[in-house]
């Protein structure tokens, strides 16, 4: 778990790396996207469901990071495709999944691009997974509370800061 002293205020220490303090506004926009070594993990249905260091993050302005899962990272059986789908402008086209674990389920909480533009090839079937659906979303040891709103996707760590999309009033960003 982070911990934060008076005299630390430039970042937070996650398990394994410092975080420095971002601001979203400083996020580029069309998004950039970055490899993760840190750990990343899901817990649902009081199992923990992914555990990874093979992650990568999309970064977007006024967003928090969205984290994209390997799918071999992902325990089986746990994604179940649903017919849903999207389409990013940035990203392409995109799939949803059913989130289920014995009986706890989340309808649509789960996503990957299955074939990316090619800014985005590397991501393709990595899957992204909503905070709020899940029971915790950690980001190298450190709880992440998700972005506010149901529509996006991205983990707020503390380390991420600034004017985040999401919230009411924010739609006309």
């Amino acid at each position: 778990m982070a911990v934060m002293s008076e005299t630390q205020t430039n970042g937070v220490q996650g398990t394994h790396t410092f975080h420095p303090f971002e601001n979203v506004r400083d996020y580029p926009r069309p998004p950039a996207l970055e490899r993760v070594s840190y750990p990343i993990s899901i817990a649902f249905g009081g199992q923990q469901i992914v555990s990874t260091t093979g992650a990568y993050r999309v970064l977007e302005t006024f967003h928090p990071p969205t984290y994209y899962i390997p799918p071999e990272d992902i325990a089986e059986g746990v994604l179940h495709p649903i017919r849903r789908r999207s389409l990013c402008e940035w990203k392409g086209p995109a799939k949803y999944y059913d989130v289920r674990v014995g009986d706890a389920s989340a309808p649509g909480a789960a996503w990957c691009y299955p074939d990316p533009v090619q800014r985005f090839m590397v991501m393709a079937d990595y899957v992204a997974f909503y905070c709020h659906e899940m029971d915790r979303c950690l980001v190298d040891g450190v709880e992440a509370e998700p972005q506010p709103g149901n529509f996006y996707g991205g983990w707020v760590s503390p380390w991420i800061g600034g004017p985040i999309k999401g919230a009411p009033g924010t739609n006309h960003w």
